[in-house]
């Protein structure tokens, strides 16, 4: 028989689900979650728009890469450009109005060029990218409404608050 989960075992689990679906590193998260606090607002939501807002996982939602963690090794590659300069980190924090390209050496990689010309099914709507083109832009601040995984922030919000 299996115990049932305590609160603070519930937290803990929306705390790594977030943390796995978007590869992050324990004090990653926690510096997420202490930037998302000091924003003012809805803490959760702030949470889910700082880490939507990520180079690696703006990569990722483009469809340049099929999962976060292939993203970030594009990123990290230094695959990417930002507004026409190359940026090396997965955690730059893209704001709305920026274009985020693929370099021309780049544009040979198979996986990229995958990506290129089957986008995903389902753009959020905060990002803009055409069919077959190596590049995108974030065009608004993406909001609970519109970010595409879902998450309980409540649990991970007590979990911190501890």
């Amino acid at each position: 028989m299996r115990r049932k989960l305590s609160v603070y075992g519930k937290q803990l689990l929306d705390k790594q689900k977030i943390r796995t679906h978007y590869g992050l590193l324990e004090r990653q998260m926690r510096k997420t979650y202490a930037e998302a606090q000091r924003m003012g607002g809805v803490t959760g939501t702030n949470l889910l728009m700082l880490l939507e807002s990520r180079l690696d996982v703006i990569v990722f939602r483009f469809g340049f890469a099929p999962t976060i963690s292939a993203a970030r090794q594009l990123v990290n590659h230094g695959h990417i450009q930002v507004d026409g300069g190359k940026v090396d980190i997965p955690s730059f924090r893209v704001k709305p109005g920026m274009t985020i390209s693929i370099r021309e050496r780049s544009k040979k990689v198979p996986m990229i060029i995958e990506g290129a010309e089957h986008p995903p099914s389902v753009m959020p709507e905060y990002l803009d990218r055409r069919p077959r083109s190596f590049e995108g832009k974030m065009t608004a601040l993406p909001n609970a409404e519109t970010i595409p995984f879902k998450a309980d922030t409540a649990g991970v919000i007590g979990f911190y608050s501890r």
